[in-house]
């Protein structure tokens, strides 16, 4: 067997050239069955190594104090609109922080865009506030 494929100058690879029915998918496969492998050894072994561990009382950690209500309660509507309100502002500045990086380079009318964007918000905000969003009590 030559270093060659049969007329062509693409040289063989060494997996070809000795071991020729080994295809990369079966190598996939083998290392995938090493890496589960491994890991199943690993987990006995922690298993077994391990300090025996007594289970623990089922109350959620409150800094020692007894919980006073069930924990999936619901909340008033009023913080939901405000979570939103939180979301947009985040967004917000998830665009204005790239925003600062390219003015320079794209010039005004990324200036106009921003702005625009910005437009959007406050008539977001004004609408939340005019529905009392805002309000505390």
């Amino acid at each position: 067997m030559g270093l060659f494929r049969t007329g062509s100058a693409i040289p063989v690879t060494a997996a070809e050239g000795m071991f020729p029915a080994v295809s990369a998918f079966v190598v996939v496969l083998v290392l995938l069955g090493l890496v589960l492998m491994g890991a199943v050894i690993i987990r006995v072994v922690a298993r077994e190594l391990g300090v025996a561990r007594s289970p623990l009382p089922v109350v959620p950690f409150t800094g020692g104090l007894p919980p006073v209500e069930h924990a999936v309660s619901s909340f008033h509507v009023r913080w939901y609109a405000l979570a939103m309100l939180f979301l947009a502002f985040d967004m917000e500045m998830i665009f204005m922080y790239p925003w600062t990086l390219v003015i320079s380079a794209v010039g005004p009318s990324a200036v106009i865009e921003m702005f625009t964007f910005l437009a959007v918000l406050l008539a977001g905000v004004t609408y939340a506030w005019r529905e009392g969003a805002l309000r505390w009590a």
